[in-house]
C-alpha cells in the first residue's frame, strides 16, 4: 500500500478526522439559487404549450437544470445541438414534463452542492 495513503488510513481511523477535515473543507450548504423571474416565466409558458425546444432552450439556460443526464452539458455548450438532436430533446423534456413545473422550480433552484465547493478551499486552507 502506499506509504501516503497508508497514513490517511491510520490517521482517520485514530484521531479526529472529520473535525480535522472540516478545517480544511468547511463545506456549509448554500442557500437556494436564484431564478431569473423572465426566464421562470419563459419556461412555464413553453411547459404549458408542450413546446419542447423553447422549454428545453430555457431551462438551459439556468444556472442548475432540473434533471441529472449527461447530455445536458454537451446541450449548454452547443445550443444549435437542440435542433440536430430531436430525440433527446424529446426524450429530456419527457422527463420534464413528467415532474411538473413545482418540482422544476424546486430542482432548478436547490443549493449548490458541498462536494462542488471544495475545488478553492485546500489553497485557500494553505495560504492561512
Amino acid at each position: 500500500m502506499n506509504h501516503w495513503t497508508q497514513l490517511s488510513i491510520e490517521y482517520a481511523s485514530q484521531r479526529s478526522y472529520l473535525d480535522d477535515l472540516f478545517q480544511v473543507y468547511p463545506t456549509i450548504p448554500d442557500g437556494i439559487r436564484d431564478i431569473d423571474s423572465v426566464l421562470w416565466k419563459n419556461v412555464k409558458k413553453a411547459f404549458k404549450k408542450r413546446n419542447n425546444a423553447v422549454l428545453l432552450e430555457n431551462l438551459l439556460k439556468m444556472d442548475l437544470f432540473p434533471i441529472k443526464d449527461s447530455y445536458v452539458a454537451y446541450l449548454k455548450r452547443d445550443s444549435a445541438s437542440l435542433k440536430r438532436n430531436p430525440a433527446t430533446v424529446d426524450r429530456l423534456c419527457g422527463r420534464v414534463y413528467e415532474m411538473g413545473l413545482d418540482e422544476i422550480f424546486s430542482r432548478s433552484s436547490e443549493p449548490k452542492e458541498t462536494n462542488r465547493q471544495i475545488g478553492p478551499l485546500f489553497k485557500r486552507w494553505l495560504n492561512k
